[in-house]
């Protein structure tokens, strides 16, 4: 099957740690290599933000990446990108009037709306992956939400207009559902997870304090770590480490680093939380292993990839009972979930963790049992293709 690929914002070859750099593009990425693997013909278009780029650069997975012009070739935040779709949908256009695919995926709102205006040109028939909805981001963040005006009714279009939709967790096939989307169009599909990278055996970047504490992720407010360092009052003996940020490791140049830096001031415990920024994907399974424990508390997660490659290596999760992580973390056997996410909440299961050895390697076993179960790569893109296939066959 030949595929394309749309994520206009969130280039699978891109640097990580940016503003708008995360779960999606490492979803892309390794989904496009999966599907490669089993024998598809995978190309994933997104808008070009370096002139130096090339049009077609040949992925390490073995697919093609395309970039579009659209817009300036420059990094533009993907809340600013909405101006810019309809060159980008035009050069999609341009591109499938002479190489059709047979299906395309389009990831987040915006690659859904440009991959329908050009692939009802071309009569390819369409899947959507939303990776965040504005409902839950609006609920979430208030007045702090920047999206574009407009996005919920732009998302409910297209849930309207493509011939199917990939949720990733119980919880956006509920918020689809509100929204009038037919649940006949919708398959529950997570993320996956690279288990040979992501194993519990290997090299370990322990610290030599007595217990350590791992989050991950960008650096931005709704990710929770305030609260995570604000539990290590209640923690003692422990280092609790934040991987993520700049690419250059400058932390405090970030303005969320600054805040998270004086709160750990202010709460006496700065000399126990370590920021070493954006950590290299590769070096990720060391900083796991080294973990007694991993924390992830956000205020909503769509899915969530850090507790999986958490299990992946066989560390428990205590993780905010919200979004795609109540899928995730299966509460008291590969972590715990927690309803309330306080300081004094995550303390507490944090503490029966560091407290009792065998819960935590026991807890972990389950973890690493669980991803190798439902969460390989190869599985999750076999499920994907079977969606394709019923979208192909219902055009």
């Amino acid at each position: 099957m030949k595929i394309a690929m749309v994520s206009e914002h969130a280039s699978p070859i891109a640097d990580m740690g940016g503003e708008d750099g995360g779960g999606q593009n490492i979803h892309v990425a390794r989904l496009a290599a999966a599907l490669a693997r089993q024998g598809h013909e995978v190309a994933v278009y997104t808008r070009r933000d370096d002139p130096r780029l090339a049009e077609r650069v040949r992925a390490p997975g073995d697919y093609e990446v395309v970039h579009v012009d659209a817009g300036p070739a420059d990094r533009i935040g993907k809340d600013h990108l909405l101006p810019f779709m309809g060159d980008f949908a035009y050069g999609l256009l341009r591109l499938w009037e002479t190489d059709r695919p047979d299906i395309v995926h389009a990831h987040f709102w915006m690659s859904g709306l440009a991959s329908l205006w050009a692939a009802e040109r071309c009569d390819v028939p369409v899947v959507e992956t939303y990776h965040a909805l504005g409902t839950v981001k609006r609920r979430h963040q208030g007045g702090a939400d920047a999206s574009p005006p407009g996005r919920t009714g732009f998302e409910a279009d297209v849930g309207d207009r493509c011939a199917g939709i990939i949720a990733t967790s119980e919880e956006e096939v509920r918020e689809l559902a509100a929204m009038g989307v037919s649940e006949d169009k919708i398959a529950l599909i997570p993320c996956g997870v690279d288990l040979d990278l992501f194993n519990p055996v290997g090299e370990a970047d322990d610290l030599g304090s007595r217990y350590q504490i791992l989050t991950a992720g960008r650096l931005v407010p709704r990710k929770g770590f305030a609260t995570i360092i604000r539990a290590m009052k209640h923690l003692p003996h422990t280092e609790l480490v934040i991987a993520g940020g700049p690419v250059d490791g400058q932390v405090w140049d970030d303005p969320e680093g600054r805040r998270l830096r004086d709160i750990a001031l202010a709460e006496g415990v700065s000399g126990r939380v370590r920021m070493p920024g954006q950590i290299p994907n590769d070096r990720m399974p060391a900083q796991y292993r080294a973990a007694d424990v991993v924390v992830c508390a956000p205020w909503y997660e769509p899915f969530g990839i850090v507790p999986l490659e958490a299990m992946a290596c066989g560390v428990p999760v205590v993780a905010a009972a919200v979004g795609g992580l109540k899928d995730t973390v299966e509460d008291g056997v590969s972590g715990t979930l927690v309803d309330d996410p306080t300081p004094e909440s995550i303390a507490a299961a944090v503490q029966t963790y560091l407290e009792e050895g065998d819960v935590r390697r026991v807890t972990g076993q389950a973890g690493r049992l669980r991803t190798c179960a439902r969460y390989s790569w190869d599985a999750i893109a076999a499920e994907t293709w079977k969606s394709y296939e019923l979208a192909v066959s219902a055009a």
